[in-house]
């Protein structure tokens, strides 16, 4: 198993060069990355706050309990943000976005790597190119007035061949890097509207009845 990969790798190298092995590194990298944030995401339940919308829902129309029983039920990463601004207060708002802010940032970790990928590839792609079409004119300058044209057609697609696997590593990951974006920013505008709705509901607890006997008597 190992002789067949070894001899794969060292076919790879033969044809596109040293280039082409990085960027097959790199590629098998940001997939494991990919992989790994839409693991973290379904674990996260990101953009799955059904639960935590009726919750709120029930806070804002006044029914506490309604509210903290659909709480219980989320098992967004928001719901600990929720459940702190029912109890917070409007003086822990800044507070509260912080925090929530501290998970945006945990999800969002690798994001970085993700857009280095997408720009850097296409740069090794083009020098990886640069560096073939170097070897191929020193081929010709080698042969002299002995020129072989299938030499130089050979080398012009072998340096190509780098840019384009440059760019097929760089377009997928720009694609997935702008949709976890996209999540993120859908992300931050539900956790705004919770924080604010929670902390100023429109409805509110219902009061209790008096107590007959605690009312003082008249006249």
């Amino acid at each position: 198993m190992f002789d067949t990969l070894r001899a794969q790798l060292v076919a790879v190298f033969d044809i596109g060069g040293p280039v082409v092995l990085l960027l097959l590194a790199i590629s098998v990298l940001t997939l494991a990355v990919v992989l790994y944030k839409l693991w973290q995401f379904s674990v996260a339940h990101v953009g799955k706050h059904g639960a935590l919308r009726s919750a709120v829902a029930a806070w804002d129309a006044g029914d506490r309990a309604r509210a903290h029983a659909e709480l219980t039920r989320s098992r967004s990463y928001l719901a600990p943000v929720v459940a702190q601004a029912f109890d917070a207060g409007a003086h822990g708002k800044d507070r509260l976005q912080a925090q929530a802010e501290e998970r945006f940032a945990t999800l969002e970790r690798g994001f970085r790597f993700l857009d280095s990928v997408a720009q850097l590839s296409p740069l090794l792609g083009l020098f990886g190119t640069v560096l073939g079409m170097i070897e191929a004119f020193q081929a010709l300058q080698s042969a002299g007035s002995q020129v072989d044209p299938s030499l130089l057609a050979g080398g012009i697609w072998v340096a190509l061949l780098t840019t384009a696997v440059g760019l097929v590593v760089a377009m997928p990951t720009s694609v997935v890097l702008s949709w976890f974006e996209s999540r993120m920013d859908a992300e931050r505008v539900v956790c705004d509207t919770f924080i604010l709705t929670a902390l100023s509901p429109k409805g509110r607890a219902p009061t209790a009845a008096p107590d007959p006997d605690m009312v003082p008597a008249h006249g």
